[in-house]
């Protein structure tokens, strides 16, 4: 049987198994690597949208990575 310490700590290593890739990683090169990297993505948008999206986000100076982000987290949560 294990003790609740034990299965505590298995939940938070399936919460963020991240955190822990990093610490083999550092393990093996004596380097933390980032926690978040940042991913490049690759899809196809219609371009008259992304010519208006490009507008809309200079309008406002702001960065339209992190706003598609933002919308893609509210998605996530069903907001």
């Amino acid at each position: 049987m294990q003790s609740s310490n034990v299965l505590r700590a298995k939940q938070i290593i399936a919460k963020y198994p991240e955190v822990f890739e990093s610490l083999v990683e550092f393990e093996k090169t004596k380097k933390l690597p980032k926690l978040y990297r940042r991913k490049r993505l690759n899809i196809t948008i219609d371009e008259n949208i992304l010519r208006n999206f490009k507008l809309y986000c200079e309008k406002r100076n702001i960065n339209m990575s992190r706003l598609i982000e933002k919308k893609m987290i509210e998605e996530i949560k069903g907001s």
